[in-house]
């Protein structure tokens, strides 16, 4: 790979990391331990398609694609492995286990994990700061589709959050 390929990687990561992680914790409903082994996957996923970066978009943006191309494609393998629930898993966990995010964190991000994907998508995007625009350029949807969307999703975890 070229230096300048290695530069712009570097570059990539030290300004998209934070808001992989995020993406990464909103679709592994908030499992900090998974979602940085898919930060970890999504990073080489990107170094392996440096050279096919044309710039026809923002690097964010394909970021963004790749970020959200892994996360389903994990979501999708996994879906077939059978799962232990949440709140059965809570009762062996301890306190200690959360130190990392707080109670309201934690709360947020698994009442995003009950969304459907693409509404987990939308979410994660909002609360990293994208603006409808953008999000509406990655999800290939209308600006206007994108705001009413996003304005249900809110409504939906309220809802959500407020019945915990």
């Amino acid at each position: 790979m070229s230096k300048k390929n290695q530069e712009f990687f570097q570059t990539i990561y030290k300004q998209c990391y934070p808001m992989v992680v995020q993406m990464c914790l909103g679709y592994m409903k908030g499992d900090a331990d998974l979602a940085n082994d898919l930060t970890q996957e999504i990073f080489i996923n990107i170094w392996n398609a440096m050279d096919s970066f044309k710039g026809k978009s923002t690097h964010k943006t394909w970021v963004y694609r790749i970020t959200v191309n892994t996360c389903l494609q994990y979501i999708r393998k996994e879906k077939n492995k059978k799962k232990v629930s949440i709140e059965k898993v809570e009762h062996a966990l301890t306190e200690e286990s959360y130190e990392a995010t707080s109670d309201q964190n934690h709360s947020l991000y698994r009442a995003i994990g009950t969304l459907e994907e693409l509404d987990r998508l939308l979410i994660m995007m909002v609360l990293d700061g994208q603006g409808y625009d953008d999000i509406s350029e990655i999800m290939g949807i209308k600006s206007t589709n994108v705001r009413v969307k996003i304005h249900r999703i809110k409504k939906r975890l309220k809802k959500i959050l407020d019945h915990e």
